[in-house]
């Protein structure tokens, strides 16, 4: 490992939004009197609007209009996140404040809207980690294309190869390793699939063990130095 900057998803790797935005989206379904097609829905995790819009008009187009369906999910969801601090992930705080003490730069690339975002982090305490925030409304291709990643890497003038990616959905893995860059990934309601795995990437089961290896692969580092 060999790195310059750090670039974190949101959703579901620093907050514990999915299960809330999951609970919102099945409310939704029941009010409406529609089935919760869970499969369809965790296709969505990890992409930008456009992407949720095509995944959840192609699962329910035989049986409701997509804005319908999203102003009773949104309805639901848009209170408590624009309200209420979301739980921070576990090994969340101690690995944003070890990077920190590196001096290690770090971003912030979600599919979420930007003001949604900042909304977000700035309820649960972490806005002020982070030098930059790339969303999903300022690419035209959302994960699991590279454009955020590499649009992270930009603004925080590294190399995409000296980038640490942290991730929990496929998708973002993806799109992680499209753009050439150190890819974590954390699951949260999806499971790696046979596909992704193949990918080559550190596997983990929070960032608590990221944080101890980040620290083991430090010390080892400065040993060979000295």
């Amino acid at each position: 490992m060999n790195y310059q900057a750090a670039i974190f998803d949101m959703d579901g790797l620093l907050l514990d939004t999915e299960r809330v935005c999951l609970e919102a989206f099945r409310d939704a379904c029941y009010a409406l009197s529609l089935p919760f097609l869970e499969q369809t829905y965790l296709g969505i995790i990890g992409r930008n609007a456009q992407g949720i819009e095509e995944v959840l008009s192609a699962g329910y187009s035989d049986k409701i209009a997509y804005p319908t369906l999203r102003a009773a999910w949104m309805d639901r969801y848009h209170p408590i996140v624009e309200t209420q601090a979301i739980p921070v992930k576990k090994g969340v705080i101690e690995l944003l404040e070890w990077l920190k003490s590196q001096n290690i730069p770090m971003a912030v690339a979600t599919s979420t809207p930007k003001e949604l975002a900042i909304t977000k982090l700035k309820l649960a305490g972490l806005y002020g980690y982070f030098e930059q925030l790339s969303t999903g409304c300022e690419v035209k291709q959302g994960k699991p294309h590279p454009e955020i990643f590499l649009l992270a890497a930009e603004r925080l003038q590294v190399s995409p190869e000296q980038c640490l990616v942290f991730e929990d959905s496929n998708n973002g893995v993806r799109s992680g390793i499209a753009a050439n860059m150190q890819v974590f990934q954390i699951p949260d309601l999806v499971a790696p699939c046979a596909e992704v795995l193949k990918l080559g990437h550190i596997v983990e089961v929070s960032l608590q063990e990221v944080h101890q290896m980040l620290i083991k692969h430090a010390s080892q580092s400065q040993g060979k130095v000295q």
